[in-house]
């Protein structure tokens, strides 16, 4: 049996401290996504509890109209979540306890990338400790609560480990398992997957070249059809992972390119959250300041951007590696350092102008988001001082100095591991009413479609649920005339879930409208169907109404008729389900494929 590398352990053991706050009673409640990320798993729960196993539309969000947010939002965070809640631990617990997973797996993810690099366990452990306990990372749990991000930074170092093995030394296993960590950081944050993928365009880029030049070592390196063939080959193995990887997750990309459009963004990319107010000053990027305030214009932010003292002296003794080149990796540490400059560049105020040409940028909101990655980059760098001072990396026991730098990381960042902790949200239980209460106070609960033009403040919906009483329709009663239109609204679980509600009709006209408090959006159909089933027998035309951009449906004229309005599937959607089925059997066929092999090469012997 493979022994356990004890300096994994050691490390498990050393982040143990940063879910200190995490055990303790309350939920920070005042981190900026504190509550969002509760309550986002509480609508994500009352979805699947309807029987959508993939949640996309959000019926109770913007105080009951609706908003589309899975379907443009990464879910992977949430299903850890809900399983959670599913075996019994209500929302609170299970969002702690996805923080602490996302904290206490991330070192050993980083551990496997640098060892996989170096050889080292020694420079793993620092590396894998420094990025649990870098100041950003740190902030990331505790002071923003951005629990989706915090989830994604667990699959990063899977997926540079992952590209460096497709390059390096390619297989189908390989291929496979950097396809699943890529859809993985997909499915978690897609924002952070998005500037990951440049980091990994370079990366890759970066490594075939060292391949390259290694296996054309003592050979012309002239340009000529052959070594550019040989070239183009490295490439393959890469590019297949990176498209299986686009492939099983494309049931969430393909929908949420395609019909990002249909929601408003002005609210999330003006005023407040226009990027050119949130640049880093330079020495905020070296002021060992902390707090659980905001980002706010100039230089007076409520948090920190710290890169972390230890880190960043960590960081500078890479240098002597890089001068040392021991094991023959000084190409890594040039390739860290440079991608901790260039990021943290990015982060300040003379970087206005990339920001202004790569427009797409605009969606991080804050340059300093991009810190992400000079966690990373950092972190990578600090097992560096390991190699130049290491004797015999498989001698028997644990190295003291080592053991001491990880302790100097750990007590370095020790004095920020603290939270606001609170019993209970100021606006009460974790429930619908709580919900509606928080949407009042959080203008990021109230997301609206590209057809709301006056975006709301409040809802009939939110007088029902504040009168403690269950919506059971939401079907706007005021444009009904009951001397023309008999609407009957069925029981709760029968006309009435997160996709939509069947109600009974009787019309003494054709073409009476009846409208929905419900936004409209891609996907929003309306049947006519048998009474008490969802047997269709035709579709009606929708129509969107009003500043609200509400769904209005015209009936038919005729007495006991069943109208169901259901958020059904639209082709991109559709398009991503397939592809992405398509592409686990894919995967699976090559794992399957891989297994056979190797049992032959061992029956064969």
């Amino acid at each position: 049996m493979k022994r356990i590398d004890p300096y994994l352990g050691l490390l498990i053991l050393f982040s143990i401290f940063a879910i200190g706050p995490l055990l303790a009673p309350g939920y920070f409640w005042g981190a900026h996504d504190g509550r969002h990320s509760v309550y986002f798993l509480f609508e994500f729960d009352r979805v699947i509890q309807d029987g959508i196993f993939y949640p996309r539309w959000l019926p109770d969000f913007t105080f009951g109209y609706g908003y589309p947010f899975f379907n443009i939002y990464g879910p992977g965070a949430f299903y850890v979540g809900e399983a959670l809640h599913l075996i019994g631990f209500d929302f609170v617990t299970a969002t702690k306890i996805v923080f602490a997973l996302a904290i206490l797996l991330s070192g050993p993810a980083m551990f496997g990338f640098v060892k996989r690099l170096t050889g080292s366990s020694q420079a793993a452990f620092l590396s894998g400790l420094a990025y649990v306990y870098i100041p950003y990372h740190i902030s990331d749990i505790y002071v923003r609560a951005a629990l989706e991000e915090s989830v994604a930074l667990v699959f990063l170092p899977l997926a540079l480990w992952g590209f460096y093995e497709t390059v390096t030394k390619p297989s189908r296993l390989s291929v496979v398992a950097t396809a699943m960590a890529y859809a993985a950081m997909m499915f978690a944050h897609n924002g952070v997957t998005l500037l990951a993928t440049m980091v990994l365009g370079v990366w890759v880029l970066f490594l075939m070249i060292g391949e390259f030049r290694r296996l054309t070592s003592g050979v012309s390196r002239l340009v000529s059809r052959e070594s550019l063939l040989k070239f183009i080959r490295l490439g393959l193995p890469p590019l297949g992972a990176l498209l299986l990887g686009l492939g099983l997750a494309a049931i969430f990309f393909i929908p949420a390119i395609l019909e990002y459009p249909y929601v408003r963004t002005d609210q999330w990319l003006g005023n407040y959250y226009d990027y050119v107010n949130h640049f880093v000053y330079l020495f905020q990027l070296f002021a060992p300041t902390w707090g659980f305030g905001i980002s706010v214009p100039g230089p007076h932010d409520g948090m920190s951007f710290q890169l972390g003292v230890v880190p960043v002296l960590l960081a500078i003794f890479s240098i002597f590696a890089v001068v040392k080149n021991p094991r023959g990796t000084r190409r890594f540490w040039l390739f860290f350092l440079g991608m901790t400059v260039v990021v943290a560049f990015l982060t300040l105020n003379p970087a206005a102008p990339i920001w202004h040409v790569l427009s797409f940028l605009a969606f991080f909101q804050f340059p300093w988001r991009l810190m992400a990655f000079t966690t990373f980059s950092l972190a990578v760098l600090a097992g560096s001082i390991a190699l130049t001072q290491e004797s015999n990396d498989h001698a028997r026991g644990l190295s003291l100095p080592t053991i001491l730098i990880g302790l100097l990381i750990v007590l370095g960042s020790y004095p920020y591991l603290t939270a606001q902790a609170e019993l209970q949200a100021p606006e009460g239980p974790v429930s619908l009413l709580g919900l509606f209460r928080f949407q009042q106070s959080a203008g990021e609960m109230t997301g609206s479609t590209a057809w709301v033009k006056d975006i709301p403040t409040w809802s009939p919906m939110a007088d029902v649920y504040f009168a403690g009483k269950k919506v059971k329709s939401k079907i706007d009663y005021t444009a009904i005339d009951p001397n023309q239109l008999w609407i009957g609204v069925l029981p709760n679980g029968i006309g009435f879930n997160a996709d939509g509600e069947r109600i009974a009709f009787s019309a003494k006209e054709d073409n009476l409208p009846i409208i929905f408090n419900t936004f409209y959006y891609p996907g929003w159909r309306a049947y006519l169907v048998k009474p008490w089933s969802t047997d269709i027998i035709r579709e009606l035309p929708i129509q969107i109404v009003g500043d609200l951009g509400r769904i209005q449906v015209r009936v038919p004229k005729g007495d006991n008729q069943w109208l169901m309005l259901r958020f059904d599937d639209t082709p991109p959607r559709i398009a991503g389900e397939w592809i992405s089925a398509l592409s686990i059997l894919l995967a699976l066929g090559l794992l399957i494929w891989d297994v056979r092999a190797k049992r032959r090469q061992t029956t064969e012997r």
